[in-house]
């Protein structure tokens, strides 16, 4: 019944994302560009909360660097991103409390086990892997074993080199130039990929 409940909700939600809220980041930029110094703040507080209603991660870092700039724009992305992540684990885990200290089984124990002992590597490795879902793997981990020092740190540091590309593009769009959206684009394929060439390395630090 509660698995079901979750189903639903998440269904209404993407729902309501699709038919209804269809910001673009041009839309976000014009909406907290009038706050002037405030801008920054009042996009982390928006970014804190979007994964609460599952609103597309990738349109809201694409604003940041609209809003911000390269640099600027990373690190708003950072920020907010990695708030809205812990605040996703604890919601997870409060609301799945029972399933975080319930003892696993059979090739369960020894994943509880690996998640609690190298919960960081595991993270790191999914967040720099641009193949997950960002909010799933921050609500999984809140009802897994992974400890929560273990998954902030996971968290800031693999999603460094995406923010930075996403704000890269976006902060492209701003000026125009196709020599400079090219080279955005160019850069935002690399940072996706290179993780890639680092997953064997990373999977032979968690077996270790």
């Amino acid at each position: 019944m509660k698995g079901a409940i979750v189903l639903f909700i998440v269904g209404f939600l993407l729902w309501i994302n699709i038919q209804y809220v269809q910001l673009t980041p041009e839309d976000i930029r014009e909406a907290i560009l009038p706050f002037g110094w405030l801008a920054p703040l009042i996009y982390v507080l928006i970014y804190t909360i979007r994964p609460l209603v599952l609103f597309p991660a990738s349109i809201l870092s694409l604003a940041g660097g609209l809003l911000f700039g390269p640099i600027l724009g990373t690190v708003a992305i950072v920020v907010g991103a990695s708030s809205g992540a812990i605040l996703s684990f604890w919601v997870a885990r409060k609301l799945g409390k029972n399933i975080a200290a319930k003892k696993w089984t059979g090739k369960g124990e020894k994943i509880q086990s690996q998640l609690e002992e190298n919960g960081f590597f595991y993270v790191l490795t999914l967040r720099l892997i641009p193949l997950f879902n960002f909010d799933m793997i921050s609500y999984l981990s809140g009802i897994s074993k992974v400890k929560f020092r273990h998954f902030m740190v996971g968290t800031v540091v693999g999603m460094i080199p995406g923010s930075f590309a996403y704000s890269f593009l976006g902060a492209s769009f701003v000026e125009g130039d196709a020599f400079l959206i090219l080279t955005a684009v160019s850069i935002f394929i690399l940072v996706s990929t290179v993780p890639f060439l680092f997953r064997k390395r990373l999977n032979k630090k968690i077996e270790k």
